[in-house]
């Protein structure tokens, strides 16, 4: 393997970003980051590396970008605004983290003669599929900027390898939980604020009867995929998930295996929420040669012992 591989990594001291960028220097590659710092933070990278290195700055500044691009042969976009409550608050400021951040991407990668990039988009594309498991064939249907955002982004990607020929994938997140996902902000994951009320003795408040369904994939599989996708060739889009669901009831019993009890609050469903979501992953092995290796109890484990960990600690 040569040691010159050079990885622009944005957002990457995040929750997903942190745990691909270790996965990348295990490689041998040469890492720097792109981050604003929002929402990671320089404690989930380890700065220490000789390998590493971290730019300080945000993808909507087109010079900043360039900047970092520059020496770089693979790109792996992860910034974002990822909140999709905050996308219909706020659609001006996320429709410009998420599209014109970007776009500054896509062009600097075409500038820079990157090799190739590799981007993040969300099961958010699908909105409420009409079938399960959900195949990237399905069409799009979006139901909030977020998703909408993300559909835009695919589009551009495909439109520069049709003018330019530039190879991208998107990766089509479902539902990813682990070590580092802060349960206290706005971009959150069910599991992730699940665990803290559990640990800090509080009750699981759940909004329906819990039996709606995720697909729950550990991050530590999702960093897997993002480095197969980037020494890869496949353009295009593709799922990232296990293709296995887990009910919110399912969920909070294995954790209960970990807490000794889980006490449950009961609400009415919320407006707008998806009640069932399935991949199909068939694209992920054959494109990726992976399939997600986690299962759900071990997983929790991990997080459980990590979120234990970061409480006992000075």
């Amino acid at each position: 393997m040569p040691d010159t591989e050079s990885v622009l990594v944005t957002g990457g001291a995040g929750f997903i970003g942190s745990h691909t960028v270790e996965r990348l220097l295990a490689r041998g590659c040469r890492v720097r980051v792109l981050d604003n710092l929002s929402s990671g933070t320089r404690a989930n990278l380890p700065m220490d590396h000789a390998g590493l290195e971290l730019l300080e700055g945000d993808v909507t500044d087109a010079d900043v970008v360039s900047v970092a691009m520059q020496g770089m042969e693979y790109c792996l976009h992860l910034a974002a605004q990822v909140s999709v409550d905050r996308s219909v608050r706020e659609p001006a400021f996320s429709c410009r983290q998420n599209v014109l951040g970007f776009v500054h991407v896509l062009d600097a990668v075409r500038r820079h003669g990157v090799r190739r990039l590799i981007y993040a988009s969300s099961a958010a594309v699908y909105g409420n599929p009409v079938s399960l498991p959900v195949s990237e064939e399905a069409e799009p249907v979006p139901i909030s900027p977020y998703g909408l955002e993300k559909q835009i982004d695919e589009q551009y990607a495909a439109l520069f390898e049709r003018l330019h020929g530039l190879s991208s994938l998107g990766l089509r997140y479902f539902n990813v939980y682990g070590p580092r996902q802060d349960p206290s902000s706005h971009y959150a994951g069910v599991i992730s604020i699940f665990v803290s009320r559990l640990q800090r003795g509080e009750a699981i408040t759940i909004y329906g009867d819990g039996s709606q369904s995720r697909d729950f994939i550990y991050v530590g599989d999702v960093a897997r995929a993002n480095e197969r996708a980037l020494f890869g060739h496949a353009t295009g889009v593709c799922n990232v998930a296990t293709g296995r669901s887990l009910t919110l009831l399912e969920l909070v019993h294995l954790l209960s295996k970990f807490s000794g009890c889980c006490e449950t609050d009961f609400r009415p469903p919320r407006d707008g929420d998806i009640h069932d979501s399935l991949a199909d992953v068939n694209r992920m092995a054959a494109w990726l040669a992976m399939r997600a290796e986690t299962p759900p109890e071990e997983g929790l484990r991990l997080l459980w012992d990590a979120c234990t960990a970061a409480r006992v600690m000075p």
